[in-house]
């Protein structure tokens, strides 16, 4: 048995031995962490303030295995690859079966209703996952698949589809406003297919709850479901590794969710429809920071800290990586820069623009023993200098064209797509590109994401406080950073080490 698979195994163990629920809550620990991490200026900056109030000031309490009865629903219109633009409404029952409403849209505010898919089965909690830690892994079996249109152009268009591709099972032309039945267990037929159907989401599951602003009185639950293929072909093969936006309990929700009561008195017959809104224009200036602790696949959790200087279209990236999935146990950091495009409006996703980003500048800090060990036993200045890497001190990898152990090469040029919107309390948020989901990189133009990532809120609109961004270096080396905002998988080596560092650290931390 290797090194890698003894520590999963090892790690699994320990994991599974521990209680039914985890409490991320306030300590002295994750205080210092923090302060390690962000410097002591960390009280000198509005945005690096917002990060450590989400660290150290926001209560959640992930439930293990979570308690997932009740009525869930979306928070706003949603997107998917292709692009697909939905709203979600899933309820669970005592009896483990399940109902889910799929509403889809034509447009990218869900206010102009195309079908309704109602998906009935049962789900079966399993094991808290060994891999993506704090989620937990469940099994389902749906009953029953049916359909919806919502006019007469879309009810013809699917019908005729789906008699070409599940012939028999549709009769005759689709009326919209009535229900017709895609799979059931006594059909003998899935049409579901012809439309990369899958419920694959609920094989992976998290729970979390909070109380907004430190008011007892007002409880938010959210429930984040695992997240989708974004190759719609791959869907009926994919098991998640990552999460979609969160579900808020409809009871508990968060007050100012106009949305989630819009969709809450919605029915396959009475499709939620939002109220319209103006597509913002995407400026990219200010800097803006995660809102939650965020989940890469392949084991990677971090926050991102982003600064846009719209006056050169440079760019600047502080990325902190950890170990654990409520961002307390610092694993490394990364600095990056670098340029931008001017934005086009995508001609592929309604609402989104398009930018290139380019990266030419790169520094590496490892936070924990774990990273360090692992950063000094690459051979060769493939990583800043072989051999020098010390817990807390930073390096430049610029000169090494990036660092191999991380799986970051330079040069590198990424074809983004990012959005803006306002939320409930008139907050701006960015959206950027969801990743490939197979760990390449967006490189070409025909790979440019169609579905967006969880949202970066802005918490300054000036970006005067960093030091870093500098005209002349808009020409150097650039950055193969698979994300401007995140990482990939990279080669089987680098999944390998990354996973075993990212285990290491978990058995570090829970024997610390």
């Amino acid at each position: 048995m290797g090194l890698s698979s003894l520590l999963l195994l090892v790690a699994f163990l320990g994991w599974a031995a521990g209680g039914s629920s985890l409490h991320y809550l306030d300590g002295r620990s994750s205080r210092l962490s923090l302060e390690k991490t962000f410097g002591r200026s960390l009280k000198d900056s509005q945005c690096k303030h917002m990060l450590k109030h989400l660290h150290n000031g926001a209560r959640i309490t992930v439930q293990m295995p979570p308690g997932v009865e009740g009525h869930w629903v979306s928070t706003s219109c949603e997107v998917r690859p292709g692009p697909e633009f939905l709203t979600r409404s899933y309820s669970f029952y005592s009896n483990n079966t399940f109902q889910a409403h799929q509403f889809y849209y034509e447009d990218n505010h869900c206010a102009k209703p195309t079908y309704t898919l109602v998906i009935r089965g049962r789900l079966r909690l399993r094991q808290a996952s060994w891999i993506i830690r704090g989620g937990t892994e469940a099994e389902y079996h749906l009953h029953h698949v049916q359909m919806v249109c919502h006019t007469a152009t879309v009810a013809k268009e699917l019908s005729q589809r789906l008699n070409r591709s599940c012939r028999g099972a549709v009769k005759g032309p689709w009326e919209p406003s009535v229900i017709y039945e895609l799979w059931s267990e006594e059909g003998g037929y899935d049409c579901s297919r012809e439309l990369n159907f899958a419920m694959h989401e609920l094989q992976l599951l998290r729970m979390e709850k909070q109380y907004l602003h430190h008011n007892m009185d007002h409880l938010v639950e959210e429930l984040f479901l695992g997240d989708i293929h974004t190759e719609p072909s791959q869907r009926l093969y994919y098991k998640p590794s990552s999460y979609q936006t969160a579900l808020q309990n409809a009871k508990n929700h968060d007050h100012g969710c106009i949305v989630c009561r819009i969709i809450y008195r919605s029915d396959e017959f009475h499709p939620p429809i939002l109220p319209p809104r103006a597509d913002l224009t995407v400026g990219l200036y200010g800097q803006w920071v995660s809102q939650r602790c965020e989940v890469r696949p392949e084991v990677l959790f971090l926050t991102r800290h982003f600064i846009f200087h719209d006056n050169n279209h440079t760019w600047e990236g502080h990325y902190y990586h950890y170990s654990d999935p409520v961002c307390k146990h610092p694993t490394f950091t990364i600095y990056a820069r670098g340029r931008y495009s001017r934005g086009l409006h995508s001609t592929r996703v309604l609402g989104g623009t398009d930018f290139v980003f380019k990266v030419n500048h790169m520094r590496v800090t490892p936070m924990d023993f774990t990273t360090t060990s692992l950063l000094n036993v690459f051979n060769g200045n493939e990583c800043g200098v072989q051999g020098s890497w010390l817990v807390g001190v930073e390096q430049d990898v610029t000169l090494t064209n990036g660092c191999v152990a991380l799986g970051i090469r330079l040069p590198h040029t990424e074809y983004e797509l990012f959005r803006m919107e306002q939320d409930a309390h008139g907050r701006y948020l960015l959206y950027n590109g969801q990743r490939p989901s197979d760990g390449s990189s967006p490189d070409r133009p025909e790979k440019r994401a169609t579905s967006y990532q969880m949202p970066l809120v802005q918490c300054s609109a000036s970006s005067q406080s960093s030091e870093d961004s500098r005209a002349d270096d808009v020409d150097g080396p650039l950055l193969h950073h698979n994300d401007c905002t995140g990482w990939h998988r990279g080669s089987q080596q680098l999944v390998e080490v990354t996973l075993g560092a990212f285990v290491a650290s978990l058995l570090l931390s829970r024997q610390s």
